[in-house]
């Protein structure tokens, strides 16, 4: 374990957790899917993280997000769990199975285009696993999209009035919180992929809620990935979308510990020389840093030359060149 995810998993073992799925989940190569698209002469090794068995309610990325969902929402003292999503929603029905592993009430808002959609798929599931549903017409012919912030509203204050206590779960578990689940996520997909000594340089993944974009991308900041984060956006809505994963990755950051902010700052002071609380310990976290850094060195005039972008790592040490052990590593060469 390297000393960046040692640090992640301590700050992620401070936050409350409810074990939902099963982990880790495989990484497996899809050795065919390649054939299929020109073999090796034309496409590079392609591996496949699979989050889809996570078990829960038949699987899914937002097990993940559930696990410390769940555990905040019990910490509030919370009873029961409200979500939104569109009518065959995967979020939705996964919520109502996380919500029946944690024996607590959960009441889904779901968009459908229909007035009566057909009793199949997650729809059949979600009161199979016992949660109360409450549809909202569709604003778009196409799109399960619709006004479902007054419903929510509506059962808050229904479940206040029972005497029970609601915990509201954005959609597609997308919040600072919800974030937590793919800084694990990623912490385990950067160790299997040292294990299997695979370096992959992109990691591609479905862009909907942005909540899973804001884990994967501060995941590989603080785990010092080698690759870089490319999202495939799956629904509508990019300008506030974007505005979202920032608040929430940082959010996420803020909760963990580990700000950008706050880590960027006390790297310019140790840079230059300043009284820096917790020095030591500045010079620890960057020590690897600076390992990356020099060995990168060797690499760079060939990188460049051959046209291709520095490896992800590398980018980590950006604005560190003033650092000490830098300096010294220069002097010393």
């Amino acid at each position: 374990m390297t000393p960046a995810i040692a640090r992640v998993r301590a700050a992620l073992n401070r936050q409350p957790r409810v074990p939902l799925a099963v982990l880790p989940t495989p990484l497996v190569e899809a050795a065919r899917f390649r054939e299929a698209l020109g073999g090796p002469s034309r496409c590079p090794r392609i591996l496949i993280k699979r989050d889809d068995l996570t078990a829960l309610g038949l699987g899914g990325n937002k097990a993940r997000k559930l696990e410390y969902l769940v555990a905040d929402a019990r910490a509030a003292g919370a009873t029961t769990l409200i979500t939104t999503g569109a009518v065959q929603s995967n979020h939705a029905r996964m919520t109502a199975a996380a919500a029946c592993m944690a024996g607590m009430r959960c009441t889904l808002v779901l968009t459908a285009t229909e007035d009566t959609p057909a009793m199949a798929g997650n729809l059949l599931l979600d009161s199979l696993y016992g949660a109360s549903i409450r549809l909202v017409p569709s604003i778009d012919p196409m799109f399960a999209v619709g006004h479902d912030e007054a419903v929510v509203a509506e059962v808050v204050e229904e479940e206040r009035a029972a005497g029970r206590t609601p915990y509201v779960i954005p959609v597609g578990g997308s919040s600072g919180v919800g974030v937590f689940g793919y800084v694990s996520g990623t912490a385990e997909l950067v160790e299997q992929l040292a294990s299997a000594g695979e370096t992959p340089t992109r990691l591609y993944y479905a862009s909907g809620s942005r909540g899973t974009q804001a884990g994967l991308t501060l995941g590989a900041r603080l785990c010092a990935a080698g690759y870089e984060v490319y999202g495939v956006a799956v629904s509508a809505g990019e300008p506030e979308k974007i505005e979202r994963a920032k608040r929430i990755a940082n959010e996420a950051a803020d909760r963990l510990g580990l700000p950008f902010p706050r880590a960027e700052a006390l790297k310019i002071d140790y840079a230059r020389g300043l009284p820096a609380e917790h020095v030591d310990a500045v010079a620890r976290i960057v020590a690897e840093d600076v390992e990356v850094w020099a060995a990168g060195v060797e690499l760079v005039m060939e990188e460049l030359a051959a046209g291709e972008p520095l490896p992800g790592r590398i980018h980590l040490c950006g604005g560190g060149s003033r650092l000490p052990e830098i300096r010294a590593a220069l002097g010393a060469e």
